[in-house]
């Protein structure tokens, strides 16, 4: 038993403390073994068909992107996980691919607004860091949330904006890579405007 609980530890440290019923499987560790740690309190099921070590850290983080890989921390969120903004997410900003079903993921988590987007466009600046919990996460880098905050100026909290707008600049903004990404968006005009007064 303790050589399959091991093998449980495993799965749960590669998927940032969180296991899958089928990652158990793939493990070759049977289901009902599942219900045994359940019982015995060593795993809690946070949804259906995902668990965590009793003993391990909660990262709502990263839980969301155990629940879909398409999603990517985005707008205010991702902001605040580059340091651009001092105020701790409420609601979970994500951005998916236009069409993606996400319904179980929006029941399970009543915290989330999403963003959908073309394909082509949902790929531009996906980078990772890691949450404050410590687990890898999917973000868009400092210049597309910068983009994505000019191009839905009217959907975005002013002080985040402001914020946001400020500390970007006042870092090491790549000012390439954000005028690149704004001939996309077509912002590139406001973009410059930007750079000028700050």
């Amino acid at each position: 038993m303790d050589a399959i609980w091991n093998k449980m530890k495993i799965v749960a440290d590669t998927n940032d403390g969180y296991i899958k019923t089928s990652d158990v499987e793939a493990a070759g560790i049977s289901r009902p073994m599942i219900k045994k740690y359940l019982d015995a309190g060593k795993l809690e099921q946070v949804r259906k068909g995902l668990y965590v070590l009793s003993d391990g850290l909660f990262d709502e983080f990263a839980l969301l992107q155990v629940q879909s890989t398409k999603a990517i921390y985005s707008y205010g969120t991702a902001i605040f996980l580059w340091g651009l903004s001092d105020r701790t997410p409420h609601i979970f900003d994500i951005t998916l691919p236009r069409g993606t079903n996400v319904s179980r993921l929006k029941k399970d988590n009543i915290n989330l607004r999403c963003h959908y987007v073309d394909k082509e466009l949902y790929e531009i600046g996906i980078t990772e860091t890691v949450s404050p919990q410590g687990a890898r996460l999917k973000l868009y880098d400092k210049e597309r949330c910068i983009c994505d905050l000019i191009r839905n100026k009217d959907q975005v909290d002013i002080q985040i904006y402001t914020q946001a707008i400020k500390c970007y600049f006042k870092s090491n903004p790549d000012s390439r890579k954000l005028l690149k990404y704004g001939k996309v968006f077509g912002i590139v005009d406001k973009i410059r405007t930007y750079m000028e007064v700050l």
